[in-house]
């Protein structure tokens, strides 16, 4: 499942993209600041970002410029409410990897997103396909996991929860930053479907693997 994250302050225009997003089966999160934005961006946990030039607390040409300079690849789609070629230079000079001007079709968003999704497989090797933490592998490309050289079986929410983690070690994970990243905004926060999804991760990862850090979340241990 392909995670798109909407970085757009314009509630109506954000609901749009992530209803007809998530119609099509991405998992897609919504970030409706530029600092926001950047934490989500910096888990490093999607595939792509559409980004609002128009933030209310920064522009989204000074969003690009961070994430770039911080190592963040993966294809961005810049958006605007003015046809500006001058706008469009500079974006794409930054950086960006297309733009479209409000309004816009979601059809047209849509072929924008797969043809960076399809170039972006095409450039993707198979190391950079695997996570590896301790003796634990995970394979994103074939949707493996692995303790040592015994494979586990992980269903789809499963993996996703583990690659959250592996991307993670050592990092506390609060119950909302993995409802968030995990299930998106589909479930309450007040909801234990976090605490009931580490217990599956322990017993078939190691009942020591991931640690409850009391008042906080869990952190996965290296």
């Amino acid at each position: 499942m392909n995670r798109i994250l909407i970085v757009e302050d314009e509630q109506r225009i954000a609901a749009f993209v992530n209803k007809g997003l998530r119609s099509r089966g991405f998992k897609t999160t919504i970030a409706t600041n530029a600092a926001e934005a950047i934490i989500l961006a910096l888990s490093n946990e999607f595939e792509l970002g559409i980004l609002d030039i128009g933030l209310p607390d920064r522009n989204g040409f000074e969003v690009l410029e961070e994430l770039r300079g911080q190592g963040v690849s993966f294809p961005i789609i810049m958006l605007t409410g003015y046809d500006d070629v001058q706008d469009k230079i500079a974006g794409l000079k930054g950086g960006a990897d297309d733009y479209m001007t409000k309004p816009f079709s979601f059809e047209e968003l849509l072929a924008r997103i797969e043809v960076r999704l399809r170039d972006r497989t095409k450039n993707t090797t198979q190391d950079e396909g695997v996570i590896r933490v301790g003796q634990v592998t995970l394979d994103l490309l074939t949707r493996k996991a692995k303790i040592g050289d015994r494979e586990v079986e992980l269903p789809a929410r499963e993996f996703i929860m583990a690659e959250v983690f592996l991307r993670h070690p050592g990092q506390v994970m609060s119950r909302q930053q993995l409802l968030d990243l995990v299930w998106g905004y589909d479930y309450d926060p007040g909801s234990n479907i976090v605490d009931v999804y580490v217990g599956y991760l322990r017993k078939k990862l190691g009942t020591q693997i991931i640690e409850t850090v009391r008042g906080m979340g869990y952190r996965l241990r290296t």
